[in-house]
């Protein structure tokens, strides 16, 4: 088997060390969090606006801080994420902060197999779709767990940012989707100094393949925006340009780094 097509063991490994990492990084701030910080960030809640009643299913929720972070806001959610490592403690997280959150560990592909239930909103963000080959699958699964005028809700980093290399210097990688990238990495993004090394395998999705994935599924475009700065210090040669957004340090606020799309599933009885 070829580390392509063994993807989902070797992503898994990796997103299991992590976790264990995360948890004591400043960048995830737990213990704030326990406390009763939100993680969401405004780009998002600007999308999502009032969710209490609303049943959301987070996909690729890590170890379930904002999927958390829905809930203690009044919504009733259902996280889902590959790495068993992630979701223990996603569930741990839910017990000690006495929630109703619910979770499922299995590749998204494979949730159809672990969950039968539909949403009011599907929400992913941050980091996601470079994790799977297939969007038209993904969309696929959007559209299965949205109620009939279901909102979708994706936020997720630029596609240009994806084509440098680590230190932004030069354009190391395709803007489009072509061969699985396979890379071994030092650190994490949360913790770059953290003495792990992980293998990764992931893929370049273009602006275009995301939208059109999104419209054969019945998936109007409610909002699509992007933007000139992260909400995480993730990357290398960053600067904090404003409290909350950071940018490239010598590419200042000339490249889009972040982009958000709001999409509602389309009811045919309407039309």
């Amino acid at each position: 088997m070829t580390p392509e097509e063994n993807y989902i063991a070797i992503n898994k490994a990796s997103w299991n060390a992590k976790t264990k990492t995360h948890l004591n990084s400043k960048f995830y701030d737990v213990e704030g969090f326990l406390k009763g910080k939100n993680s969401l960030n405004d780009i998002e809640l600007q999308l999502l606006e009032s969710v209490k009643g609303k049943k959301i299913l987070h996909l690729q929720c890590h170890f379930g801080q904002d999927s958390l972070s829905l809930q203690r806001m009044g919504a009733q959610v259902t996280g889902v994420d590959l790495s068993d490592e992630a979701i223990k403690t996603a569930k741990r997280l839910n017990e000690t902060l006495q929630l109703n959150a619910q979770f499922v560990c299995c590749d998204i592909y494979e949730l159809p197999n672990y969950l039968n239930d539909t949403f009011d909103i599907v929400f992913t963000s941050y980091g996601t779709i470079g994790w799977l080959p297939d969007l038209n699958r993904w969309a696929k699964l959007i559209n299965r767990y949205l109620k009939p005028n279901g909102q979708f809700v994706f936020v997720e980093f630029h596609p240009v940012v994806w084509m440098f290399d680590d230190d932004f210097k030069t354009i190391a990688y395709r803007y489009f989707k072509s061969d699985a990238i396979i890379e071994t990495e030092s650190g994490t993004y949360a913790d770059k100094t953290a003495n792990i090394s992980t293998k990764t395998i992931t893929w370049n999705h273009a602006l275009s393949e995301v939208i059109t994935a999104l419209m054969s599924q019945d998936l109007k475009l409610i909002t699509f925006q992007e933007y000139d700065y992260s909400p995480y210090d993730c990357f290398e040669e960053t600067i904090e340009a404003m409290p909350g957004k950071f940018r490239i340090k010598h590419l200042s606020n000339t490249i889009p780094m972040v982009y958000a799309i709001s999409a509602k599933k389309c009811n045919h009885n309407l039309y």
